[in-house]
């Protein structure tokens, strides 16, 4: 109970969003397993799956652009609770139909919405926590996310041959729960007040463009070169691993998939309080750091051991602690740097960055593991996850010198 503590005195809507998070992923059971699902379902070539995450990325664009607009100009609860409506709706008719491709474009028109949303509840967790609780929020919001998780991925990994069709209807349920939760209990999103001296990058900028901001944070860029790989990086955990697992184990991949994802949400339950208390005198930046290492030692340990299944286990224990170290440090990160009027659209300019890099990198790691073998391609994947870590060794070395006056207080062990 003593690290639970560490999160009292939050805003009553933060306590909301965590328990909202939770409910969603406790029906999370496509995700895990779609790359199965086009492989072993419907057949799909490695390439094929890469072009498809990347025309999915780029249907996605747009969505983060409007949804970053639309956040910082209407109300940002209500905005979460149509957009999760619609994922409902296109959850529960992909149950009902035979799968097929039509299943899927559902399944992207429902994740379209979603990444609308996705820069409401990022501004959300700003706007409701003051510069020195924004980590405990964020990291709040993380576990309870991943706290939903636990058991989703082994259920669906369970489902994944005879019974597919109820983990689509289990994930609208999830999302419905949340929507009502969100709907009803929050009432107020005035954003908190903050006047201590960490707070003075975050001075609203009303009329300023987003490009504009950016120019007088040249600095951000060079978070975003970080960003852009490590969202590339990580996102090779559910493409190239059951790839890879499957291409070992056959059907028992997808099972043996399963279990390591829920691995990596146990992890993150039980390590991220323990992270966010022990490690809270070490800059963002240096978590930044330690997450892009960690993440890098877990995809070469899961190398070294494919087809040794208890290395799985273990490879994805060092890398769900670097996914916790960049987790927790990258919200707060970004929120206290930028204008509290910028955050939607800077959020969404993020996430296309983001999604544009990743779907490029997809597409090159699919042709690679199509024509070299599991092999080469981890070679490129280490080789991008090295070029985040390198990023973030600069950021760090550059950012108390832009940022002065968020190092006038706490003095740092990093």
């Amino acid at each position: 109970m003593t690290l639970l503590n560490q999160y009292r005195g939050l805003r009553r809507e933060i306590y909301v969003l965590f328990f909202g998070r939770v409910v969603t992923n406790l029906g999370a059971m496509i995700w895990p397993v779609l790359t199965m699902i086009l492989s072993q379902k419907l057949g799909f070539s490695a390439a094929e799956i890469s072009y498809f995450f990347v025309g999915s990325s780029v249907i996605m664009l747009p969505a983060n652009l409007i949804g970053g607009r639309l956040t910082d100009r209407f109300n940002k609860k209500w905005l979460i609770v149509i957009c999760d409506c619609v994922s409902i709706l296109c959850f529960l008719v992909s149950s009902a139909i035979p799968l097929g491709m039509g299943t899927i474009l559902l399944f992207v028109f429902a994740g379209l919405f979603q990444s609308v949303e996705g820069p409401a509840y990022d501004a959300l967790f700003a706007d409701l926590s003051a510069t020195r609780d924004r980590e405990r929020a964020y990291s709040l919001g993380y576990l309870g996310a991943n706290l939903g998780l636990v058991l989703s991925p082994t259920i669906a990994g369970i489902l994944f041959k005879d019974y597919l069709w109820l983990s689509f209807l289990i994930s609208g349920i999830s999302i419905a729960m949340s929507t009502v939760l969100i709907a009803v209990l929050i009432q107020d999103v005035t954003p908190v007040e903050d006047t201590g001296e960490e707070s003075a990058y975050q001075a609203k900028k009303e009329g300023a463009g987003v490009f504009a901001v950016l120019k007088e944070n040249p600095l951000l860029l060079l978070y975003l070169l970080c960003g852009t790989f490590y969202s590339a990086a990580y996102a090779q955990y559910n493409y190239i691993m059951p790839l890879d697992m499957a291409g070992v184990h056959g059907d028992d991949g997808a099972v043996i998939f399963g279990t390591v994802t829920s691995l990596n949400c146990i992890t993150v339950v039980i390590f991220t309080p323990l992270i966010t208390r022990i490690f809270s005198r070490m800059r963002d930046t240096g978590k930044m750091l330690t997450g892009r290492l960690l993440v890098f030692g877990g995809y070469m340990i899961f190398l070294l051991l494919l087809g040794f299944i208890p290395g799985y286990y273990l490879a994805m224990l060092v890398f769900t602690w670097g996914e916790i170290f960049s987790t927790v440090s990258e919200g707060p990160y970004v929120s206290t740097r930028i204008p509290a009027s910028h955050r939607g659209r800077i959020n969404g300019l993020m996430s296309v960055a983001y999604t544009a890099v990743t779907g490029g990198i997809n597409l090159a790691v699919g042709q690679v593991y199509d024509h070299a073998g599991s092999t080469w391609t981890w070679v490129l994947i280490l080789g991008v996850t090295l070029s985040s870590a390198a990023a973030a060794l600069l950021l760090k070395a550059r950012d108390q010198k832009a940022y002065p006056k968020l190092y006038q207080e706490k003095k740092s062990a990093d």
